[in-house]
């Protein structure tokens, strides 16, 4: 195998690897307060997670350049320094081009700051890693973040409103389950992808040992 296919190969599992193995919310549950929050439409999910993915490749980028400037006695204050800039950026973005979005999911934007995942990543990973292994690793938590908020928003806002992202879903008979719209029907949904991802996971560890054989 040549450095290409090498590279390729470290990349495509470091991404892969928040997506699946080390999901953010379904393997490391870190990050759920904001997550159960959002996820009452699709559209406050998707941008909860973009946002949070922003934040998060560009800190781990800055960080990770960085990293053998950064003494080890003030390296916390300075993640968080880096962190609270790119989420004050993405806060005026939303603001200026999304305000209806900024306004429906109100603070959680700006306790992007104090997300577990990002500070755990940026000081578990990138301040340890260098650039080229940071990149797949901010990308593939943050859309392992996204997709999973999304996943949820959806079946909440299907059987909650019978709609998605204004559409109309389910037939006008269907009468919505205000339990999904509530915190309880969202601890449920997420408690539901959670078995999901256990059983897939099983599955292809099942699947690897026979192949195996």
């Amino acid at each position: 195998m040549n450095a290409t296919s090498t590279r390729f190969s470290k990349f495509f599992t470091l991404f892969l690897n928040g997506i699946i193995n080390e999901n953010p919310l379904l393997a490391l549950m870190i990050g759920l307060c904001s997550s159960l929050a959002v996820t009452t439409s699709v559209i406050n999910g998707i941008g909860m997670g973009l946002s949070m993915t922003f934040v998060l490749l560009m800190s781990e980028v800055v960080i990770s350049v960085f990293r053998k400037l950064i003494p080890d006695s003030v390296r916390i204050p300075v993640f968080i320094i880096i962190i609270a800039a790119f989420t004050t950026v993405i806060d005026y973005v939303l603001k200026a081009w999304f305000p209806d979005l900024s306004k429906a999911m109100g603070v959680f934007i700006p306790l992007i700051v104090v997300n577990c995942i990002i500070m755990g990543r940026v000081e578990g990973f990138a301040s340890k890693q260098p650039l080229g292994d940071v990149i797949p690793d901010a990308l593939g938590m943050g859309l392992g973040y996204t997709w999973v908020l999304a996943g949820i928003a959806v079946v909440r806002e299907i059987l909650g409103n019978g709609s998605v992202l204004g559409f109309q879903i389910l037939p006008d008979s269907f009468q919505p389950i205000l339990f999904f719209v509530l915190p309880p029907g969202g601890f449920f949904v997420f408690a539901l992808f959670i078995s999901l991802n256990l059983f897939l996971k099983k599955a292809v560890n099942v699947a690897n040992r026979e192949k195996a054989i």
